[in-house]
């Protein structure tokens, strides 16, 4: 196992930063990926988003989350499920 200390880390980083290493940094999430792909899909594991989901369509948050885990995430096939129950 590796053992490294806080105080080791810091020290390497230093010496890295003396040397002229860059680091790449990783973003936790690509701010140019926005737009379409998310607006495409229902996040079924965000409250709010099966609440909005649920309101749009007049359903109640537990049949929402039901037709989410029947049919996906897709948003187009989602709705067309919606519609058919809230015609029934």
């Amino acid at each position: 196992m590796f053992k490294t200390t806080l105080l080791e880390l810091v020290a390497s980083a230093r010496v890295a930063k003396q040397a002229g290493v860059k680091r790449k940094r990783n973003m936790a999430d690509d701010k140019s990926q926005r737009g379409g792909a998310d607006r495409r899909t229902v996040a079924g594991g965000e409250d709010y988003e099966v609440d909005y989901f649920a309101r749009k369509h007049g359903l109640p948050v537990e049949q929402a989350q039901k037709l989410i885990d029947r049919f996906g995430n897709d948003r187009a096939t989602l709705d067309a499920e919606a519609e058919k129950l809230t015609k029934e």
